[in-house]
């Protein structure tokens, strides 16, 4: 088949696309008007998690499993956009490690709307300027977020996700003299994770600026040539700012998770994690007693760790299952005054 036959195939089956994808938007423009009557939300993960999963096990072309997620995620995000836009808060600005997150579930056509702070995200959403919210939860070096602990103690939001993004971190400045430096900006936790790579660099010594978000650290570097930015490549190629050293973080695999809230509950998908805020009584061998029950149960805990909420300890945790699960609702109902259940939800990994 000659060079000119081969792009008139491709052309057509593009043509056969358009003509299917038009198809399956009608078709969520239906399913949209049976929700609106009903109320539920548009935003189904544990629906788009079954359907790439049926995907991928029939497939058997030259498809990998992450171009499968890329394509027919932007899809989904594709038809929701055409069914009822609904902003979707992060922690900003534009090409910070949250917004990579957001865009991987929500596609690069959703409406995006940074905020400056976790407690921002979780007051926007819980007002109702945005249906989602996309807020860290962990970092694999640096442990979990307080911020978000906090809001999720405070706010009656549920986690409807997660998303795990690799962390890797480029060294960007206009100055091709790394002498002549004299400050570099990056968020607190990021000067922590590229400690190495600043002391071999003899770079350890300067004026290190903490500043919100790795994201505004392209930023400001961009208008200061004797200055430097620990930051995401995405934000230093958006700044125009030159990358001198790329992956600069001391862990290589370096990973934060990050949660999506809303104001639903999903249903089970039969993958499923749940989160938890328990707070128990101070007699000796209450939380023995506790986390007891889950064995009983069988239930894997993924992730127990304590937190101090306005100077009373709570614990933060995790398991696999859904909170509907028959064997699950007996221990969550035998503990409904001690706990908090702040969602359930498709699972993508069990830690990091």
């Amino acid at each position: 088949m000659t060079l000119d036959e081969l792009r008139v195939k491709i052309d057509s089956i593009d043509d056969t696309l358009l003509k299917l994808y038009n198809e399956r938007m009608d078709l969520v423009h239906k399913v949209g008007e049976v929700k609106n009557t009903t109320g539920a939300p548009i935003y189904r993960p544990e629906r788009e998690q079954a359907i790439l999963n049926r995907l991928k096990n029939q497939n058997d072309g030259k498809l990998t499993d992450s171009a499968i997620d890329a394509l027919f995620l932007e899809m989904f995000a594709v038809a929701r956009n055409l069914e009822l836009p609904e902003a979707v808060a992060f922690l900003g600005p534009e090409a910070s490690f949250t917004h990579q997150a957001a865009e991987s579930k929500f596609g690069a056509l959703s409406a995006y709307l940074p905020i400056g702070s976790i407690p921002g995200i979780f007051r926007e959403v819980d007002k109702g300027t945005a249906k989602f919210g996309v807020i860290p939860i962990e970092n694999s070096s640096n442990g979990i977020v307080t911020d978000t602990i906090n809001c999720l103690d405070e706010y009656n939001l549920k986690i409807i996700a997660e998303v795990v993004v690799d962390v890797h971190l480029a060294f960007a400045t206009a100055n091709e003299d790394i002498k002549k430096l004299n400050k570099i900006y990056s968020r607190d936790i990021a000067f922590g994770q590229c400690r190495k790579f600043l002391q071999d660099l003899g770079l350890d010594e300067i004026e290190h600026i903490p500043v919100e978000s790795t994201a505004k650290a392209a930023k400001l570097a961009k208008q200061d040539e004797n200055a430097a930015a620990l930051c995401p490549s995405v934000a230093a190629k958006l700044n125009a700012l030159p990358i001198r050293f790329d992956n600069v973080e001391d862990d290589t695999d370096n990973k934060t998770r990050f949660f999506i809230i809303s104001n639903f509950e999903n249903q089970p998908s039969g993958n499923d994690k749940t989160s938890i805020l328990t707070r128990l009584s101070n007699e000796p061998g209450s939380l023995v007693d506790f986390l007891n029950d889950f064995e009983k149960e069988k239930v894997n805990l993924t992730k127990i760790k304590s937190h101090i909420v306005e100077g009373q300890s709570i614990f933060f945790l995790e398991f696999n299952g859904h909170k509907d699960d028959e064997h699950i609702k007996e221990i969550l109902n035998k503990h409904q005054n001690e706990i908090k259940i702040l969602g359930s939800y498709v699972k993508e990994t069990d830690d990091i």
